[in-house]
């Protein structure tokens, strides 16, 4: 199981619009230079983005994108749905089923119940992470692993005191 290169590179896109701050814009060539895509890649990805609420158009001289939300209400699940969906959903043992109609292990199936409980793992991550603590620097998301679980920065007055490996 892994990330699409499309939803990779949505996720990606919409960093750099986060970048921008409650008062800039970012335009598709822009992000298109900064991520190394191509200008139709990144056109097609932020319609997808626009279309899914997470980011607005504006045309014109001073035009681009912009954060629907503040980026601490935009949680990283919500983005990765609209870019593609679930790493796990319902349709997953009809889509590995073999050359049969029905999963041969569909009535009793091991790996069926291993398979939720990593999505269930998964969702809960991505539920309470925002574009706000992907804004970080990769050194602050690093100390973070290092210190315990994610914790969004909406939420870091909850985190306990500082782990010896990060001071």
């Amino acid at each position: 199981m892994k990330l699409s290169s499309h939803e990779e590179y949505g996720l990606r896109c919409l960093l750099q619009v986060g970048r921008q701050g409650a008062a800039g814009s970012a335009t598709i060539p822009e992000i298109s230079r900064q991520e190394g895509l191509s200008t139709p890649y990144v056109a097609k990805l932020m319609r997808i983005l626009r279309r899914g609420g997470l980011v607005k158009a504006a045309r014109g001289k001073v035009g681009g994108y912009t954060l629907a939300l503040p980026p601490g209400q935009i949680w990283v699940a919500d983005a990765l749905t609209v870019l593609g969906g679930r790493m796990y959903g319902d349709d997953f043992c009809n889509r590995h089923s073999g050359d049969q109609a029905n999963c041969a292990h569909s009535t009793d199936c091991s790996i069926r119940s291993l398979w939720r409980d990593l999505q269930g793992a998964i969702d809960s991550v991505l539920r309470t992470t925002t574009i706000e603590d992907l804004l970080r620097t990769g050194h602050d998301m690093t100390m973070t692993a290092l210190s315990g679980p994610l914790v969004p920065l909406h939420d870091s007055a909850k985190r306990g005191p500082a782990s010896p490996v990060s001071k």
